[in-house]
């Protein structure tokens, strides 16, 4: 009898033991639109955007562990003008119709205290997949004071060579180095 007392005791404690739980996050496609810069002919700096992106976040405060999975919709390229979006848009460049995704996958968060301020992962642009690590800065959970939902936010910058993922086109008159900045607004799943 002491036996089972102590198995039901133990199976007991193992219920109520804190068990270390993922939070989900997805991205708000209205606030999170990434940005990109390139050096053009030594002159200027040029600015693209593109409007749809979509992903979802996984945060384990307790565990300080965590990922991510984004995806940029090439399709959605916008430049300002009508034909220096086709121009980009096309074969050569970003291929948008070989090409309708670009992705970032992540299964590592990088934590200072209770912030996220990296994380470490595979970028994924015209089928070429390479490790990359993106920064985060002003990383902030809380409350939307206009919605009320629980929600986590962060600028996340990167720089990539793009010609790692075969987009040689124009180099070096049009930079090799394209820095990369997504403000990222996620509510809680």
């Amino acid at each position: 009898m002491k036996r089972y007392f102590a198995a039901f005791a133990v199976m007991g404690a193992l219920l109520v033991t804190p068990v270390h739980a993922a939070d989900s996050y997805i991205t708000d496609s209205e606030f999170t639109a990434p940005v990109f810069e390139v050096a053009h002919l030594g002159f200027t700096t040029q600015h693209g955007r593109f409007d749809k992106a979509s992903g979802k976040v996984m945060i384990d405060f307790a565990a300080k562990t965590g990922s991510v999975d984004f995806t940029v919709y090439t399709g959605s390229l916008d430049m300002g003008r009508e034909p220096w979006t086709k121009h980009l848009s096309d074969e050569g460049l970003f291929n948008v119709k070989k090409f309708p995704t670009m992705v970032f996958k992540s299964a590592k968060l990088v934590f200072d205290g209770n912030k996220v301020v990296a994380a470490e992962g595979d970028f994924t642009m015209l089928g070429v997949t390479k490790p990359l690590k993106v920064t985060v800065n002003g990383f902030k959970c809380g409350s939307n004071p206009v919605t009320k939902k629980s929600m986590c936010a962060g600028d996340v910058t990167a720089t990539v060579k793009r010609s790692d993922f075969g987009l040689t086109k124009y180099i070096p008159a049009v930079s090799d180095e394209v820095k990369i900045s997504v403000p990222v607004e996620a509510y809680k799943n």
